[in-house]
C-alpha cells in the first residue's frame, strides 16, 4: 500500500462509535484513499502497539478522534489510547524520516475546545468538531482531505448519501448471505473496508 494513499485512523472501537466510525472510513474510501486502521487484521499473536507504530509510519494521513477521553461516570478511567497513538503520529511527523516529515494529521473531538482541559498542549492547533454526529464526522474529513490532496472533490452531502446507499447494499447483500442484524452490526472492519472499495469502484465503472 503507498504511503501518499494510506490513511491512519485512531478512534474508539466500542460499539457506540462505530456509528461515526462506519462513515468515516467510508469518506476515506470513497475519496480513493486506503485506509489504515489497527482492527484490518486481527492476529493474536501480534503486538498491538507494533501494528499501530507499523500502521502509522506507512500512512501519509492520520485521522485522530480523541472525543472519548473523558471519563462518562464517576469511578470510570479516561481512555488514553487515542492521545498516546496522536502523540506517537506527531512524533514521527516530527522525528521521522523525510518521508514521514510530509504527515499530515486531523484532529477530531465532539465539542470544539473541551480538549484543552485534559490535552493543553494541543492549544492552538486546529481541531474539528463532530458534536457526535456522524454527518458532522464525514464533512470534517471530507474538507480536510480536500484541502490536502482531493482539490475538487465531492460536497459531504453527496458523501453522506452514497454512504447511505452502501450501507443498504450491504445490509440486503449480507442478509442474503445468512447473517443476521445483530451479525452485521458487529461486521468485521477488514471485510467493511473491503465491501467499501468493491462498492466504490462499482459505481465508477462506465
Amino acid at each position: 500500500m503507498a504511503f501518499d494513499d494510506n490513511v491512519f485512523i485512531n478512534c474508539p472501537f466500542d460499539e457506540n462509535y462505530y456509528p461515526i466510525l462506519r462513515p468515516i472510513i467510508f469518506t476515506v474510501v470513497y475519496l480513493g484513499l486506503q485506509p489504515r486502521i489497527a482492527l484490518e487484521r486481527i492476529d493474536s499473536g501480534e503486538s498491538r502497539i507494533t501494528k499501530i507504530i507499523e500502521l502509522i509510519r506507512e500512512s501519509r494521513y492520520g485521522i485522530h478522534d480523541i472525543s472519548r477521553i473523558k471519563a462518562e461516570k464517576a469511578g470510570e478511567i479516561f481512555r488514553l489510547n487515542m492521545p498516546f497513538e496522536l502523540g506517537i503520529d506527531v512524533g514521527c511527523r516530527n522525528f521521522g524520516t523525510r518521508k514521514q516529515k510530509q504527515k499530515r494529521l486531523l484532529i477530531l473531538e465532539a465539542e470544539r475546545f473541551r480538549f484543552q482541559a485534559g490535552l493543553s498542549d494541543l492549544s492552538g492547533s486546529d481541531i474539528s468538531a463532530h458534536d457526535n454526529r456522524p454527518e458532522l464526522a464525514v464533512a470534517a474529513v471530507r474538507n480536510w482531505l480536500a484541502n490536502q490532496c482531493r482539490p475538487g472533490a465531492p460536497g459531504p452531502t453527496r458523501i453522506w448519501d452514497a454512504f447511505a446507499d452502501f450501507m443498504a447494499f450491504n445490509y440486503a447483500r449480507l442478509m442474503g448471505r445468512g447473517f443476521s442484524s445483530s451479525d452485521i452490526e458487529s461486521y468485521p472492519i477488514a471485510e467493511l473496508i473491503s465491501s467499501m472499495m468493491e462498492w466504490a469502484t462499482a459505481q465508477t465503472k462506465p
